[in-house]
């Protein structure tokens, strides 16, 4: 009886589960951005969340909730109900900031596990940007100027160990300099205060900065990846450049760790469906950000890769008060 009876709750549970997936979604899904407007996070997530509500048939609202990095908006994202209606588009440093608040002393505003990851959009090595009339015209000549005159050169961030600090480190590193770090709340309030000249440089998804290196605004030195960049094909790698310095900021759709697995799966066909979308590859890609796709199998173990890289990078970086 005990038996037949447990049979039957589970019967019941999948049957429910199935229902409820069929049903999904009857309400409108909150895309949470962890960053405020005009940052990568946000070029890439709302046409993306456009695409994506075409597709399930209900909109969804994308909720700017900068800070920390990322992470207010991220934990916000972990610790809500896991029923689909809240939906993260994360950067690069979601797999940093776990390990950032274990050296720094703090409990973790999220974990790993409360994550799941759906989808990766975009995959850019970051760019080292300047104001056009900065006095430096190559990555040699910013460094040797940083070494000449220690911690006077100050660059902006989106938050400590976020995707604009971490690289600029790295870099520290590898050239044996030393900047000053300033923080924002976001990559755009930082590209701000750069045009706005109360900064030096920053380290930035290339779609945060390409308008205004177009416009002449603004001058990019290098970049943290391989080859060539398709948005600006003549600017070297630090790599190119002798400085053993790389960094990806990705953007990639995550959801709460237990939500129904047949929601996921609506969820991650939507998200297929917004990466082979001609608008949102049109508009990522006009931006500088060309549409790099992974779906679910690839994405988790991009992330699994990154967040162990990442973790060695943090650790090298050490507690930033």
């Amino acid at each position: 009886m005990q038996r037949r009876t447990a049979i039957a709750a589970v019967a019941l549970a999948t049957a429910s589960a199935t229902v409820f997936a069929q049903a999904f979604p009857t309400k409108p899904i909150t895309m949470i951005v962890p960053f405020p407007a005009g940052g990568l996070a946000d070029i890439v997530g709302r046409p993306v969340a456009d695409a994506m509500g075409r597709e399930l048939g209900q909109p969804v609202i994308v909720e700017n909730k900068g800070g920390a990095g990322g992470g207010i908006g991220m934990a916000q994202a972990a610790k809500a109900p896991a029923d689909g209606y809240t939906i993260l588009m994360a950067l690069a440093s979601y797999s940093v900031l776990p390990e950032a608040d274990a050296i720094i002393g703090r409990s973790p505003m999220y974990s790993f596990q409360q994550l799941r990851p759906i989808a990766r959009f975009t995959a850019d090595p970051t760019v080292l940007a300047v104001r056009a009339d900065a006095p430096w015209k190559t990555v040699k000549d910013f460094v040797e100027d940083a070494k000449k005159r220690p911690g006077a050169i100050n660059y902006g961030s989106s938050g400590n160990y976020g995707t604009m600090h971490v690289p600029m480190e790295i870099l520290a590193q590898s050239a044996g300099i030393k900047m000053t770090h300033v923080p924002f709340t976001g990559a755009a309030p930082a590209v701000v205060a750069l045009l706005g000249g109360q900064i030096d440089a920053v380290s930035s998804g290339p779609a945060t900065v390409l308008q205004h290196v177009k416009s002449g605004k603004l001058r990019v030195l290098a970049h943290w990846g391989h080859g060539k960049l398709d948005a600006m094909p003549d600017v070297p790698a630090l790599k190119d450049a002798g400085y053993n310095a790389e960094y990806a900021q990705w953007s990639g759709l995550f959801v709460p760790a237990n939500v129904p697995e047949p929601v996921v799966q609506r969820l991650r066909a939507a998200a297929r469906a917004a990466g082979a979308d001609t608008k949102v590859k049109e508009v990522i890609g006009n931006a500088g950000s060309p549409v790099m796709f992974q779906d679910t199998p690839d994405f988790e173990k991009y992330v699994q890769s990154d967040v162990r890289r990442m973790s060695e990078v943090v650790k090298k970086i050490g507690k930033v008060e």
